[in-house]
C-alpha cells in the first residue's frame, strides 16, 4: 500500500533528493528521448533530465511564474522512502486541465497500482488531462481512462477527453541546460572516456532511434485513428 500526498510548494529535502534519483535511475522512462543505457550519452541525459526536473521543483515556489503541482507516493510501511512521483502542470485559463510532465515509479512497486492512484489524485483536480507516452506505454494510460489523439515527435498524445485544452500551458526552457558549462564538461569527460568516434556514434544511434520511435508513433496512430473512424 502506498500513501498519496499533493504539494503545490517545493516539497521537503528528503522528498526532492529521492525523486532526483529516481530521475537519474530511470531516465530512460523519464526523457522523451528514451535513452538506452548502452548508449555513450546516457549520462549526459541523466544529469540534463535530473535538472529539469530540479528546476520545475524549485519552480513550485512561485519564483519562476509558472504553475507546478506535485503527486507523491511514499510506502505505507516506510513513510520516509518515495516510491513514485508524478510532476505536471496546470494549464493558464483552463481551471480543469493541466499536462503532465513526468512520472515515474520506483521498480519493486510497479504493478501494484501506484500510478493509478497519483493519477486519481490529479484527475480529481483537474479531470482534463493530457500527456505524452511511447506507443509501447499507451494500453497502460487507456486503462486509466485516455485516449490516443496524435502523434507528437516520438511519443503518442493522449487526453482523459477526445480533444487537447484551448488554454496554454507555461513551460520551462530548457536549452539552455544543454548549452551549460557542466553539461559541456560531461561531455568532454565522455569524449575523453570514449572517443570522438564512439562519441558521433552514441549521436547517430540516438537520432536513428528517435526517427525509427518518430515513425512507429505515426504509423500507431493513423492505424489506432483509423480504427476508430
Amino acid at each position: 500500500m502506498s500513501t498519496i500526498t499533493l504539494f503545490e510548494t517545493p516539497p521537503p529535502e528528503s522528498i526532492h533528493s529521492q525523486i532526483q534519483q529516481m530521475v537519474v535511475d530511470y531516465v530512460t522512462d523519464v526523457s522523451q528521448v528514451a535513452i538506452a543505457p548502452s548508449n555513450p550519452l546516457y549520462n549526459l541525459y541523466q544529469y540534463g533530465v535530473g535538472y529539469e526536473v530540479h528546476l520545475y521543483l524549485q519552480a513550485m515556489d512561485g519564483s519562476r511564474g509558472l504553475a507546478v503541482e506535485l503527486i507523491v507516493a511514499t510506502d505505507a510501511q516506510d513513510p520516509e522512502k518515495v516510491i513514485g512521483f508524478l510532476l505536471y502542470l496546470p494549464v493558464k485559463d483552463d481551471p480543469q486541465a493541466c499536462s503532465v510532465a513526468y512520472m515515474a515509479v520506483r521498480e519493486g512497486y510497479r504493478r501494484q497500482g501506484v500510478a493509478r492512484a497519483m493519477m486519481q489524485r490529479m484527475l480529481e483536480r483537474y479531470p482534463h488531462v493530457e500527456l505524452a507516452c511511447v506507443v509501447g506505454k499507451v494500453p497502460v494510460f487507456e486503462a486509466m481512462g485516455f485516449q490516443v489523439l496524435a502523434a507528437r515527435g516520438p511519443q503518442v498524445l493522449m487526453n482523459t477527453r477526445d480533444h487537447g485544452t484551448d488554454g496554454l500551458v507555461a513551460v520551462l526552457d530548457i536549452a539552455p541546460i544543454y548549452r551549460s558549462l557542466e553539461v559541456r564538461q560531461i561531455h568532454a569527460y565522455l569524449l575523453q572516456q570514449h572517443g570522438k568516434r564512439a562519441m558521433v556514434d552514441a549521436e547517430k544511434q540516438r537520432d536513428r532511434q528517435l526517427d525509427q520511435m518518430t515513425r512507429h508513433a505515426r504509423a500507431f496512430v493513423l492505424e489506432r485513428l483509423g480504427e476508430a473512424g
